[in-house]
């Protein structure tokens, strides 16, 4: 007999379902709390209704769990007098899109080491969500993955899609259904016009197959996510989009298709030309436009660590440094926040 069938597939390990995570790792009613009222004040914020700025910030990605809770116990004390200008969400990314191969994230390769504990994976991931809401932080994530979310979106106040899945209308239609406010980057190459499709794409209403909370298949039908917005993340080829006159490119692209002129700026990425120093001059840049009557950016996106810079990934991986994108320092962040604030 003739095999046709997972031809290329060498193993098979069972994925513990959604609703097991839940039972172990419960969210307590602070937690929801904090995810429900952030999410409100996000989506105020984006009704123009909120005069704060949203500042999602903190690591590229997660590799240590430890360093993500001492990030955040930090970030919280040396922000909390912030509060009434800024609407901080921690950036607690536990994916990351390969161009060709590499780490994967916590919730693929949590050991570091090609093992795939995927299992493992999420349920770090969703012990690290609860602890940072415990210290009274939101949290933000990247949505990869389309199943991944179903373990832990219960906990996540805002959603990003990334440059590279913008344009995937399986992740138009998971913004669709995703019960928190969405950012949409501009594609990698710098085109905008994709991101702003994918925030019309998901505005509507999608049917389209995933697992229930408790694993089994179901086709998902929603009514459509209003609270998509522009995230300008610079470009490969354009260059940087942060500055006056790309902004008010972006918000024309915006209004010309009748949608709210709400922008986050990545001060990260194209943006910064993968210098993480740079970020500040991004901040200043932003600041300067804040002023302006009819600005349209309504937050920030910063990559920020307990130490400046990064390094490679291994098993001896030094203490609070990115090993992906390099970050700033947390101690240099602080001040570019209160810099921020001090705009509002």
């Amino acid at each position: 007999m003739p095999a046709t069938d997972d031809v290329h597939i060498q193993r098979i390990r069972p994925l513990i379902s959604p609703a097991v995570l839940y039972e172990e790792l419960p969210a307590s009613k602070a937690a929801q709390s904090l995810v429900e009222d952030s999410r409100r004040g996000l989506e105020a914020i984006l009704d123009g209704q909120d005069p704060r700025l949203i500042v999602i910030v903190g690591p590229c990605s997660v590799h240590d769990p430890a360093a993500a809770v001492e990030y955040a116990k930090l970030l919280r004390a040396g922000t909390r007098h912030l509060e009434d200008k800024l609407l901080i969400i921690m950036r607690v990314y536990f994916e990351k899109p390969r161009t060709v191969v590499g780490w994967k994230g916590l919730i693929n390769d949590p050991d570091l080491d090609g093992s795939y504990r995927i299992n493992h994976g999420l349920r770090l991931a969703r012990k690290l969500l609860l602890d940072v809401a415990e210290i009274g932080l939101p949290s933000g994530t990247e949505f990869l993955d389309t199943t991944f979310g179903q373990y832990y979106a219960d906990l996540i106040s805002w959603g990003a899609i990334g440059a590279r899945t913008a344009e995937s209308q399986i992740h138009r239609e998971l913004a669709s259904g995703l019960s928190m406010p969405v950012g949409i980057k501009n594609r990698t190459d710098g085109d905008v016009g994709v991101a702003v499709d994918a925030i019309r794409a998901a505005r509507h209403r999608h049917l389209f197959p995933s697992l229930t909370k408790e694993g089994a298949p179901a086709i998902y039908e929603t009514g459509g996510n209003q609270y998509g917005h522009l995230i300008l993340r610079g470009g490969d080829r354009s260059g940087t989009n942060y500055d006056a006159e790309s902004v008010g490119a972006a918000q024309a692209l915006l209004r010309r298709h009748n949608l709210a002129e709400n922008i986050i700026i990545d001060c990260s990425h194209g943006n910064s030309q993968k210098d993480p120093e740079n970020q500040r001059e991004v901040v200043r840049v932003v600041c300067a436009q804040l002023r302006s009557e009819d600005c349209p950016i309504r937050g920030i996106m910063l990559e920020s660590h307990l130490k400046a810079g990064r390094q490679d990934y291994s098993l001896t991986a030094e203490y609070g440094l990115s090993i992906t994108d390099g970050c700033l320092a947390l101690q240099d962040t602080l001040p570019l926040l209160e810099q921020l604030a001090t705009n509002r």
